[in-house]
Formats: structure tokens, sequence, C-alpha cells
């Protein structure tokens, strides 16, 4: 009796090996369970991922084709990876010993695909419930797409568009989940175990990564957004909060500039924005060189020579105007319309893409600002706020994504940039084929068509070479032209003036207004073109060498030492002028022939342009006939001369004229 009650339990407690080996069963039941799950549940996603790609998609087309875009988004993408997902979870269930193991490799081959893929969904979901709130405020609409839904996929019930919008954000994020269901109905010791871990963490890490690139394109959408505000709007805006962040990054700017903080250095971002800057720049030149190239293409377009009649029946000319007006009519308009649509609008688009990486890197600059403040106060303090905190973020997320997309967004410019040039080279190419296709008629009627290519440039070098040698001799008969007065004329009763001066001051001391002179401060004067100065000082108070205090005889002040040259009178001039004439005397002239002597008429013409500054005097043109009516003005002064021009009388200065002896007209000889 006693040994049969011993017994007893031993028998129903069962030996250790049994029961780890009904654990172990267990376990092995769950982890298929758990692969089922997740084959099982990615079937149905998949199927209801195809029917919003197909049927829903195609069902809805009364929405804008916009619209359709972002609702839908890239799941076709999708579709294509988690196809070849499924396709390799199935072929995992002929290994059922391996089936573990091979799912969690599985996981970690597509670990870089998912990503992609999901986070470009997730970053435009929002967009896709801003539709889907306004569709709702159209019950007609809202019932039209409800009815869609329905009857492709019944079990959406009355959330409808909702409930499949949001089915691949759950369904990144159950991958983790499932897979840890799997690992923990997994051995330890399995050579499964290690594997599945590092499945888990990756899906783990990728749903991360999506959350932070949603984050990244939410901070991007909101600062790259461009208002047009009117200058009330911009007002209204301002508050003492605004006010006070400013400040407050001012602040913090003065005191880098002033070397009391550090300044954060990132050069990987700097070399990225100096890329940016250097790209933006050759689209803005390119930009506006097309522009102009534009603007002179519809002038050239706007200049018909053949539309004019030239008195010319017959012949070449009526072949030049067929060519022309074919031209003119067919190869260069539509080189222009060519032109507009594949080089002028594709630049535009291009530069207002520009706009937005363009305000990004702006409020960096102002979020660095907020983020080095935060940062001094979490080293001095040791805490910070709530609001400090999401500033940290928020330049952390700005800042990661500028040096994550700049160099993919530098690299898609410089492409679209090389490509509109080749496109534009492409187009110049082939206008000049069709302009010669069409002149090929006509060229064969110009005189030299004949002349091979070498005679023909020969030729035309020296047409060059006469055309220079012509200009040579212009420009040296030109230069013979005796220049200009190297003195303004005195102003007409400042004779006086003058005389004051020089006694007090000597010559050496004196100096003219070369133009104009208006005084901008207290102490500086205001003077005319040609008024004569005394210099007493060539600095001001400060030692500014450009100021001079000069004395006008009536008046001390500054004038700027630009505006002042050395007076020198005309009989200094005439006397420096003097042994080169001497020398010319002494020069033999060679002898001329007789020529029959004809009758002179003295007339006066002025050698030099002159601009009237007061009613008193009278403009000039160089060339123009003058009639002389005083040689003086009225205070005997021989450098002004009083002179009639085009029924207009007035004083001029007598430098500015010449007499220019010429034959008397003796009327019109015509040929016999």
């Amino acid at each position: 009796m006693a040994s049969h009650g011993a017994d007893e339990p031993s028998s129903r407690s069962g030996s250790p090996d049994e029961e780890g080996g009904v654990s172990e069963d267990r376990s092995l039941l769950l982890q298929r369970l758990a692969v089922k799950e997740l084959i099982d549940t990615e079937v149905s996603y998949l199927h209801v991922l195809r029917l919003c790609a197909s049927d829903i998609r195609s069902r809805l087309q009364q929405l804008p084709q916009g619209d359709l875009d972002v609702l839908f988004s890239n799941i076709d993408d999708i579709i294509k990876v988690n196809s070849r997902v499924l396709h390799d979870l199935q072929e995992t269930a002929s290994k059922e010993e391996e089936q573990a193991y091979l799912i969690g490799n599985l996981f970690l081959e597509f670990q870089e695909e998912l990503e992609q893929v999901y986070k470009v969904y997730c970053a435009s979901y929002d967009q896709a419930l801003l539709l889907v709130e306004a569709y709702r405020k159209e019950p007609e609409l809202q019932q039209e797409i409800q009815g869609v839904i329905e009857m492709v996929v019944p079990q959406a019930g009355s959330s409808g568009l909702s409930f499949l919008l949001v089915t691949p954000l759950q369904r990144i994020t159950k991958y983790p989940l499932l897979l840890q269901k799997i690992l923990e109905n997994t051995s330890p010791d399995a050579s499964a175990y290690p594997v599945l871990q590092r499945a888990t963490s990756a899906l783990q890490d990728v749903n991360a990564n999506i959350n932070e690139y949603k984050m990244r394109k939410e901070v991007a959408s909101k600062y790259t957004r461009v208002e047009q505000l009117s200058l009330r709007e911009r007002l209204a805006r301002i508050n003492t909060h605004t006010l006070s962040k400013k400040t407050t990054r001012l602040g913090q700017l003065l005191k880098q500039e002033a070397g009391l903080v550090p300044r954060t250095e990132d050069k990987e971002f700097d070399d990225l924005e100096e890329k940016f800057q250097w790209v933006s720049l050759c689209v803005t030149e390119l930009r506006s060189n097309v522009a102009v190239y534009l603007d002179n293409l519809e002038a050239f377009l706007r200049c018909r020579p053949h539309e004019y009649n030239l008195d010319i029946p017959g012949g070449p000319v009526v072949q030049y105007c067929n060519l022309a007006r074919d031209l003119q009519l067919e190869a260069f308009l539509k080189f222009k319309q060519r032109l507009e649509g594949l080089v002028w609008r594709p630049l535009c688009s291009l530069a207002k893409a520009l706009i937005g990486p363009r305000n990004l890197i702006k409020k960096r600059l102002d979020k660095l600002l907020d983020f080095e403040r935060v940062e001094e106060k979490l080293l001095e303090v040791g805490s910070i706020t709530y609001e400090e905190e999401a500033t940290r973020h928020t330049y952390q997320a700005l800042n990661s994504l500028l040096v994550a997309d700049l160099p993919q967004f530098n690299q898609l410019v410089m492409r679209w940039l090389g490509q509109i040039l080749c496109t534009f080279v492409a187009l110049q190419r082939d206008l000049a084929k069709q302009v010669l296709q069409r002149a090929e008629g006509s060229m064969a009627q110009l005189p030299h068509h004949h002349v091979s290519e070498p005679a023909f440039r020969k030729l035309v070098e020296d047409a060059l070479g006469q055309t220079g040698n012509q200009l040579c001799s212009f420009q040296e008969t030109f230069e013979k032209v005796p220049p200009p007065p190297t003195t303004q004329p005195l102003l007409p009763g400042s004779e006086r003036q003058v005389q004051a001066l020089l006694s007090r001051y000597g010559p050496g001391k004196l100096y003219q207004v070369t133009s104009n002179v208006s005084g901008a401060g207290t102490l500086d004067l205001t003077l005319l073109r040609g008024q004569i100065v005394a210099l007493l000082q060539n600095k001001d108070t400060k030692g500014n060498s450009g100021r001079w205090l000069v004395d006008t005889g009536g008046h001390r002040g500054y004038v700027p030492a630009g505006k002042l040259q050395l007076y020198r009178s005309e009989e200094e001039l005439r006397e420096q002028a003097r042994p080169h004439e001497d020398s010319r005397h002494l020069t033999p002239e060679p002898t001329r022939a007789p020529v029959p002597s004809v009758p002179t008429v003295t007339q006066v013409v002025a050698a030099y342009p002159f601009m009237a500054r007061s009613s008193h005097e009278v403009s000039l043109q160089a060339g123009q006939p003058v009639t002389v009516l005083e040689a003086q003005d009225k205070k005997g002064n021989p450098e002004w001369s009083l002179v009639e021009v085009n029924g207009q009388r007035g004083y001029v200065p007598s430098g500015f004229l010449a007499k220019a002896p010429s034959p008397a007209p003796w009327g019109w000889s015509l040929p016999s």
C-alpha cells in the first residue's frame, strides 16, 4: 500500500522530459500559427490594395487626376514590393523546419525597399485625409464615393475611403508585431532566433525612419509655402511673440559676430549650400539670357522687309521676298514656338522649383539660432521646456532633411539644366538646317556661289582687311581734330571775382568747378559748373581728403575734390600751345599747285557740343552753323559770344566756336 501510494503522484505529474516536450510542441504550434497569420494577413492585405488600384481608382474618374494621385499615391509601387514579399513568404511554407529562419532573412532583405515605398505613402497621407474631409462637405460626391467603395470592398463599412487609405499605414506598423510574435515562440537556442531578432529590430527601425521622414516633410511643407501677402496682412501677423523671437535671434547673431559665443559649424551642410547657391545662380543667369534672347527674337520677327515695295520688278528681289516670307511665317515662327515650349517654360518651372529649398535654407538659419540658444540654456541650467525641446527637434529635422535631400536636388537641377541647354542647341541646329534647305535655291544666284570655300574665305578676309585699313585712316584723320578746351568757360560777370581771388591767393590756389555741385550738408557749398574757387585746405576736419575747404570770394565751405580742377586762363593755354605752333611754322610746307580763285565766305560753326545752363545761354551741337552777333559779353569779356542759332539768341563759350572757310555758293551747276 505504501509503495503504491508513493508511486501515484509521480504518475500524475509525469517526467521532466515529457513536460519539456509538451512545451516545445506548444511553442512550435504557436510559432506556426504566427507564421500562418503573417502569410494569411499578407494575402488579404494585398488583395485590398489591388482592389484599390484597379477597381476603385478606375470607378472614381469623376475626381480630378490630381486628387487621385494624392489619394492613391505610390500604391502601385507598394503592390509590386508586397507581391514579391508574399511570393517569398509562400515559398517558405515548403520548408517548415527552416521557415522561421527564412522569414527573418526575407524581411532583412526587403528592409530598404519597404522603407522607401512606405515613407512616400505615409508622407502624403495627411494631404489625402484633407481631401477626404473636403469630399464629406459635398454630400452628393461623398455618396458616390461611398457607393463605389461598398460595392468593391463591403468590409470597409461606413468608414469608406478612410478605411482604405489607412490600410498601408496599419500594415507597415504591424510587421514588427507579427515578427515579435514569431520570435516569442522560437527557442533562444534555435538558429532562427538571432535572425528574427535582427528582423524585428530592422522593421522597428523602418517605422521610426518613416515617422522621422514624415516629420521632416511636414516641416518642409510648412516652410516652403510661398504666400503672397499684402503689407497689411504682414503687419497683422506681427505680435509680441514674433517680435520677441526675432529679437532673440538678432541678439544671438550679434553675440556670434562679436565672438562672445561660438558659432555652430557644419561643413557638410555649408558645402551643399554653396553648391545649391551656385546651381541657383546658373539657373537665374540662363533664364535672364534666354529672356533677352526671346526679346531680340521678337524684335527680329517684327522686322519684315519683304512686305515693303522695293520698286525693283522681277529677278532676285522677288525670290528674296519669297524666301524671307517663307522663313518669317514658317521656320522662324515655329522655332520661336518650340523655344518657348521646350526651353523657356521648363526653365521658368526650374526657377520656381528653387524657391522651396531657398526658403528652407533661409529658415534653417533662423532655427539654428534658436537651437544654439536652447543648447546654451541646456548646458547652463540642465533642463529645458517642452517648447524648447520642440525647437531643438524642428532644427534637427530641418537640417537632416536638407542634408539628405540637397545632394539629390542639386544633381536633379544640374541634369535638368543640362537637358535644357542641349535642347536649346538642338533647336538652333534645326533652325540652321531648315534655313539652309529653304535657301538652297536662292544661294545659287549669289555672285560668289561658284567660289570654293578657301577662296571665298580669302575673299572675305581681303574685304575685311580693306575695311580695316579704311577705319585706321579714318581714326588718324579723326585724331587730328583739335581737342576741346581743357578749362570750362567762366560764368558771365565773374571776372571781378576771379581777379579778387587771384590777387588774394595767387594762381596756384585757384580751381574751377567741372560740374554742378549740390551741397547736402550745412557746411557744403552749392556751385555751378565753371565757377572759380580758391583752395584753403585739401581735407576736412576729419582728415578726409575727398572733401576740400574752398573760398568762393563770399562764402567758405566744402566741395568734393573730384569736381575741382586747377584753373588755367586762356593766356596760359595759349602760352603752352605757342611752342607747338612755332615748331609747326618752322616746317616748310610743300608748294601747292595753283588753284583757280573762288570767292569765300567765312562761316562760324560749333566745334563742340554745348548745353545751356541758364536762360541767358543757348545750346549747340557740333558742326551746327552759328551767327555771331557780338564776340563778347556785355562787360566786354571775349570768352563769351552772343550768337543766334535756329532763331534763338544767347551766350556760348567763344572757345566752342570755329571759323570754317568754304566756297561761296554760286548756284546749281548741271552736267551738260
